[in-house]
């Protein structure tokens, strides 16, 4: 059901722009929590959501549609669509993922649609159902933080200095 963790972490260090359906301006919130967190290690945030559309949350202006989020950056590409949503509501953004030429469809944790991850799949998205892009890119970063450490010692014990 998950996606496999190469996958993940391709995603994760390729994407830069993440447009976040169903983030709230409650900072309480899940949704809310993970852009914020996401924001704050480089990725650029992109709220959509219906209800705040043309208020800002995070300090960005917050759209009603993917289609108006993706119009909303000129050159630039939607990388990730993170799905805040119920599962029933998926097929529909999985269609607005495809439309505006998305890279990947991520369904964040006890979110599964198959329906939706199959047709994105058909259009070339990248699909990732039930995962936290939160705890994913932790998992990451702690992964290549291990990674380099045991480079270092590596080196340090074959006399390389770093």
């Amino acid at each position: 059901m998950s996606a496999p963790m190469d996958l993940i972490d391709r995603i994760l260090t390729s994407s830069r722009i993440v447009a976040v359906v169903g983030l709230s301006v409650n900072p309480e919130r899940y949704s809310h929590q993970v852009a914020a967190y996401l924001q704050t290690h480089g990725y650029r945030i992109v709220p959509v959501n219906p209800v705040y559309a043309g208020q800002a949350i995070l300090g960005q202006r917050c759209c009603a549609s993917l289609a108006e989020a993706a119009d909303a950056l000129a050159q630039a590409r939607i990388d990730i669509v993170a799905c805040f949503r119920q599962p029933d509501q998926i097929p529909a953004i999985a269609r607005d993922a495809i439309a505006i030429g998305a890279r990947c469809l991520w369904m964040q944790l006890d979110i599964v649609n198959e329906e939706a991850a199959a047709s994105a799949r058909a259009a070339g998205l990248e699909v990732v159902m039930n995962a936290c892009l939160m705890i994913e890119h932790r998992r990451l970063r702690h992964q290549r933080d291990a990674d380099g450490a045991a480079a270092l010692a590596m080196g340090a014990a074959a006399g390389v200095a770093p």
